[in-house]
């Protein structure tokens, strides 16, 4: 089988900043024709969006698709929700897992996978302000190493 590409669409670096991520899934995506064109020029943002299961479904908030330029009336709402399409087993995993207190279900990035629209959405628990001073400290210190040691071997 030929290695599949996948093309990164938009990514929410916030995540990672904000929540330690315990399980990741891939999720498709129910979008209209002029949403697809719209997302192959890139014009989409996954900043402020967030997971809701209702009904045994997955429904993606708060994502911006932009209109398309040559859609007219064919363009939907750019903010809809859209359902996100999972196989029943893990949407039944997830339900379980954010029962518990602190668990949420965030997207962390769109891309194409050969012609298809997905979504990476994960597993999430909050950070406390002290994990995320934690996480600062550790990339402050590896990036001074990483100085330190280019000084040394090329200086």
């Amino acid at each position: 089988m030929a290695k599949v590409s996948k093309k990164l669409i938009a990514n929410n670096k916030k995540v990672r900043h904000d929540y330690f991520l315990e399980e990741i899934y891939e999720a498709g995506i129910s979008l209209a024709g002029t949403e697809v064109k719209s997302l192959r020029m890139g014009r989409c943002s996954i900043k402020e969006s967030f997971i809701h299961i209702e009904d045994g479904e997955v429904i993606l908030y708060g994502m911006h698709i932009s209109p398309y330029e040559k859609g007219n009336i064919f363009n939907k709402d750019p903010l809809r929700p859209r359902k996100l399409l999972m196989h029943k087993k893990e949407i039944q995993k997830l339900i379980g897992k954010i029962a518990q207190k602190g668990y949420t279900i965030v997207p962390v990035e769109v891309y194409f996978k050969g012609s298809l629209v997905k979504v990476e959405v994960a597993l999430a628990k909050g950070k406390k302000l002290y994990d995320k001073r934690q996480d600062i400290a550790k990339k402050d210190q590896k990036r001074e190493a990483l100085r330190e040691f280019k000084i040394r071997n090329l200086g």
